[in-house]
């Protein structure tokens, strides 16, 4: 990681703390993931040499710098997909900063319609943070749209285990998926969707 990057991924948990400090508004709050969490996503990407990402819940853009460093390192990019404007004002600034521009698409839309318009098997892996009751009516576009041998990483699992309970046993009891619960952060679920690679 280059030390402009470790500088402003320094600088942006500082302000998703202050800021989220002084807010009860949940639409005003950056809700980032924990540092550990972020290098945790970025050992995933380049050990599933994962070069297809989908991000959805952009927030400020503090863990797609995480998910596009590390796919920079295996030639792929990230999709992230974020409604407020606010956020998509500052994580597009962010952007900017970073270096890594070029390894990150940012959409403004439902995350539920880029699921509907997305091809099957598009992505090597999808990291979700993002409305949790919504979980459950993305499942069967969030499977179609994750390659066989794909990663589906969720976070808040722990932290929010009650808001997640419905979906986690959904994804378990589908048999085309491995899972695993990882005490990182706020809780990392992982499903592995079973066949190879084409």
């Amino acid at each position: 990681m280059t030390e402009p990057l470790a500088a402003l991924l320094a600088e942006l948990e500082q302000f998703g703390q202050r800021n989220d400090a002084m807010t009860s508004d949940r639409p005003r709050r950056m809700l980032n993931i924990t540092r550990d969490t972020g290098e945790f996503l970025a050992i995933l990407v380049k050990a599933t040499d994962a070069r297809r990402i989908l991000e959805i819940g952009t927030s400020n853009g503090y863990s797609t710098l995480w998910l596009a460093s590390a796919a920079r390192a295996t030639g792929g990019s990230v999709t992230t997909v974020e409604w407020s404007e606010l956020k998509l004002g500052m994580a597009s600034a962010n952007f900017a900063r970073s270096g890594l521009a070029a390894c990150i698409s940012l959409v403004h839309d439902d995350a539920g319609q880029v699921l509907k318009r997305s091809p099957d098997a598009a992505f090597d892996l999808i990291f979700l943070d993002s409305e949790r009751p919504e979980y459950p009516g993305w499942w069967p576009e969030l499977k179609r749209v994750l390659r066989y041998g794909g990663l589906l990483v969720v976070d808040n699992a722990t932290s929010h285990a009650e808001q997640m309970a419905p979906f986690i046993a959904l994804v378990e009891a589908d048999p085309q998926f491995t899972t695993s619960l990882v005490p990182v952060g706020n809780g990392e679920f992982l499903a592995v969707k079973a066949g190879r690679r084409p």
